[in-house]
């Protein structure tokens, strides 16, 4: 495994300018693949390292805002259905560009319900553009340097924390009993 790992950063330092384009352009097409923000980011620091990786996820980020700017505009459909989403999350409440940075940051809120927020917020997309970049900032860095974190483990220690990440999610999931109708309503008769 440590000589493939070794293997895969000799090809990406031998690809020059086309390791980062490519990272950036996965950005942009992971909504067809439905791979969340998050697993990028941490590639991009595991690969990358946090500074580089931090820089391109920011591009990359900011360029999949300008996509879904587009999308939006040429799908009405899809842009009315994100927005019945937006209300259950936002409602009506006037958000600052701080508080769409921190929910960013936030796994479980889609990143395009925010980028939707700020395209009914913002005049023109110049404005939208510069306020996407903006709110990319800290997923980028935060995710990016957890990448490069996990990097730095020994291939042992990455597992070790993957299981214990693994296990964490298994003990938070939601528990439900099911009960038959016959047994919830028997009467006992003793």
């Amino acid at each position: 495994m440590e000589d493939f790992i070794e293997r895969s950063f000799h090809v990406i330092e031998q690809s020059g300018w086309f390791a980062p384009l490519f990272f950036v352009l996965l950005h942009v097409f992971r909504q067809v693949f439905f791979i969340p923000v998050l697993l990028i980011c941490l590639l991009g620091g595991y690969l990358f390292g946090t500074f580089y990786g931090s820089i391109y996820s920011i591009i990359g980020l900011t360029a999949v805002s300008v996509v879904f700017y587009g999308l939006i505009h040429l799908f009405p459909r899809m842009r009315g259905k994100l927005t019945v989403l937006k209300q259950k999350f936002v409602k009506d409440r006037q958000l600052t560009v701080p508080q769409m940075m921190i929910m960013r940051l936030m796994p479980f809120i889609h990143f395009h319900l925010i980028s939707l927020y700020l395209i009914e917020s913002t005049k023109n997309i110049r404005d939208y553009t510069k306020y996407s970049f903006l709110a990319s900032i800290p997923p980028a860095v935060v995710y990016t340097a957890f990448g490069d974190m996990i990097h730095e483990l020994p291939l042992e220690g990455t597992l070790i924390f993957a299981g214990f990440l693994g296990m964490l999610f298994l003990f938070f999931r939601k528990k439900r009993t099911n009960i038959k109708w016959e047994e919830f309503f028997s009467t006992s008769r003793q």
